[in-house]
């Protein structure tokens, strides 16, 4: 049996793919039965969506896999704390548990900068892991410095 820290690895490899497409780069896996059953990383630069994020990338290819929208024995892997966005629609899916492996302090909807999972009378609340991983944390920060150079260098 894999642990956590092993599909947090698994979601940081779809990280790198996002930074490879020039996206922000987060990374999701949706795990049920000890198996990767989706992978996504985020999108929104190449789709023009706005909704392209890594965890709905990840959701809704799990969902047409197995042919629901109930994911009750899913897991869900990101490297990035949830947005309120993805933290809803993980919650609408029933998730079982949605682990992170940073903290996002402006967006993050799982205890952070906000906690949808405190909202009273909510039909689902997934169980909340926070793992700090320096990979997770690397990888956003370094893109986002990086971006901020390279804007200084072209002004």
């Amino acid at each position: 049996m894999k642990d956590d820290q092993y599909y947090l690895s698994q979601a940081y490899l779809e990280a790198l793919k996002a930074l490879n497409h020039d996206e922000i780069p987060i990374g999701c896996v949706i795990v049920k039965d000890d198996k990767i059953i989706s992978r996504g990383f985020n999108q929104k630069e190449e789709t023009f969506l706005v909704t392209s994020h890594a965890e709905i990338n990840a959701l809704n290819k799990a969902c047409k896999k197995l042919k629901t929208y109930h994911l009750e024995e899913c897991v869900c892997y990101v490297t990035l704390e949830p947005c309120l966005m993805c933290a809803s629609a993980l919650i609408q899916a029933k998730i079982k548990r949605i682990v992170y492996g940073a903290i996002s302090p402006k967006n993050g909807a799982c205890g952070s900068f906000f906690d949808v999972t405190t909202l009273s009378n909510l039909n689902h609340y997934p169980l909340i892991t926070y793992i700090s991983d320096e990979k997770c944390k690397s990888i956003i920060s370094n893109y986002f410095k990086n971006k901020r150079l390279t804007k200084e260098k072209e002004d």
